[in-house]
């Protein structure tokens, strides 16, 4: 069937396309009407709600109406705010929202200060204006995408796909789909060379070479391509086949096995930036980390000093030599530092063997040290490290450089954990992975704790510690 007859065709592509323009100017109504709502209303807030000296005639603040109307209505069309967008959060939205009533409120004042100059404009209701626009217009929009996201649950308001690909790429975007049915995309099938996409139930409608004849006898509003690194050589064979077809076109890159840490993309300056490795911790994520180890670190030092006081007086009077050991680890960054412990050995525990593991019995302890350690009281003053910024409550135990080395030629993607903090306790720690076990295993902790980092998960990392940490049968 020709793509010029689904016009005729209920739920044709030209169709939808129709009830998406009606959407848009439903929603461009809305804004504006809302807008208009929030300009009133912080009038009246100011004046009547507020204590005031005199009322201005809201005749004189009714002249901005108009102004503001044409202001934000192309405000909200440049930042993009009615593009027909069903893959985008809430988050986005309202971040876009904010941008473009804060851009027209400069422009506002602007009209204000040199087209109104005969006018008194009160800045108190410009300010109201500014955020009661914001918070109104968000919370439409999400009433209103809600009320979609329903509907397309319930099958209304749906486009029709198609994935291009195969592997892991068109795997994953069949998935993805299959679980958001809020987002009212049906996919008709893929197109693929080889019927083994894994994981996937969607009917195989023919190979890649085959694009254009299924355009022109599906209903297709969506492309995804989704090609695997192998058919790269064929993506723009597939693009001209697609040619001039008004189709949305999605590319989904495979860089499933390429990311570690956290990937994302980020556009700058209209280039889009895939983020192969990213730490979790930077900007306010970073900040809230070292306020929680600040905070916490403070208070655990505070009620943990009485009992480091009688460690230390302890070691001074069973043990000659130091009561701090002060040893090198490797942080983030592969930046070193100089971590604190109790001293638990002898002052001339490896000027034979060099660095090597404590091992059960080890005859370098100390009789009080071998207590310590077993209930890792040891490691306590390295609550001075994290004060510091040395360290983190929470993350990868630091190893020392000469174990690093080693462990980075046997173990791949060891490096990865010093994307973040040590800490002196981990994910792997309180899942047992501590002192001379699996490497293997330590990182595979290391790398999930980084993935999934939060602060609630540095929380329950903590609470675990406490419950179990200090009693551990690796710890020797």
């Amino acid at each position: 069937m020709d793509r010029r007859a689904l016009a005729r065709v209920p739920g044709g592509a030209p169709v939808l396309k129709a009830h998406s323009r009606f959407f848009e100017h439903l929603t461009l109504a809305g804004d504006l009407l809302l807008i208009a709502l929030s300009w009133v209303s912080a009038y009246a807030v100011r004046f009547y709600l507020m204590p005031a000296q005199g009322l201005p005639p809201f005749r004189d603040y009714a002249l901005q109406l108009l102004p503001i109307l044409v202001v934000w209505g192309f405000s909200f069309w440049t930042f993009g705010l009615y593009r027909p967008n069903r893959l985008a959060s809430h988050l986005s939205e309202w971040l876009d929202i904010a941008k473009a009533s804060t851009l027209g409120v400069l422009v506002l004042v602007a009209i204000m200060t040199f087209t109104f100059r005969g006018y008194d404009y009160s800045r108190v209701v410009i300010a109201l204006f500014w955020a009661q626009s914001i918070v109104l217009v968000s919370f439409s929009r999400a009433v209103f995408r809600e009320a979609l996201r329903f509907a397309r649950r319930r099958g209304y308001n749906q486009r029709y796909a198609i994935v291009v690909g195969g592997g892991e790429p068109a795997a994953e975007v069949l998935r993805v789909l299959k679980r958001r049915p809020d987002v009212g995309i049906r996919v008709l099938g893929l197109l693929a060379d080889k019927a083994d996409t894994p994981g996937s139930d969607a009917p195989r409608l023919g190979g890649l070479d085959e694009v254009r004849s299924v355009l022109d006898r599906q209903p297709v509003d969506v492309v995804f391509i989704a090609l695997p690194h192998g058919d790269y050589p064929r993506l723009s064979a597939v693009l001209n086949d697609i040619g001039d077809d008004p189709v949305a076109i999605h590319f989904v890159p495979d860089v499933f096995h390429l990311a570690s840490l956290r990937g994302g993309v980020e556009e700058f300056e209209t280039i889009p930036f895939i983020h192969l490795r990213e730490s979790p911790l930077y900007g306010w994520n970073r900040v809230l980390k070292r306020a929680l180890d600040l905070g916490l670190g403070t208070a655990a030092l505070l009620v943990v000093a009485p009992v480091m006081g009688l460690v230390a007086l302890a070691l001074k009077l069973t043990a000659p030599g130091p009561v701090l050991y002060r040893q090198e680890r490797m942080g983030v960054d592969g930046r070193r530092f100089q971590m604190l412990k109790f001293r638990t050995m002898r002052v001339d525990a490896e000027r034979e063997t060099g660095p090597v593991w404590a091992r059960p019995d080890d005859p370098r302890r100390t009789r009080l040290g071998a207590f310590l350690r077993r209930r890792s009281l040891d490691e306590l003053p390295q609550l001075w490290n994290v004060l510091r910024g040395e360290m983190s409550l929470v993350g990868p135990r630091p190893e020392r450089p000469s174990f690093v080395e080693e462990f980075r030629r046997r173990v791949p993607g060891y490096m990865l954990r010093h994307k973040v903090k040590a800490g002196i306790t981990g994910w792997a720690q309180v899942n047992g992975w501590r002192g001379n076990t699996s490497i293997d295993e330590r990182i595979k902790c290391d790398l999930h704790y980084i993935e999934h980092w939060s602060l609630a998960f540095d929380l329950k990392i903590l609470i675990l510690t406490l419950w179990y940490g200090f009693r551990h049968r690796n710890a020797y």
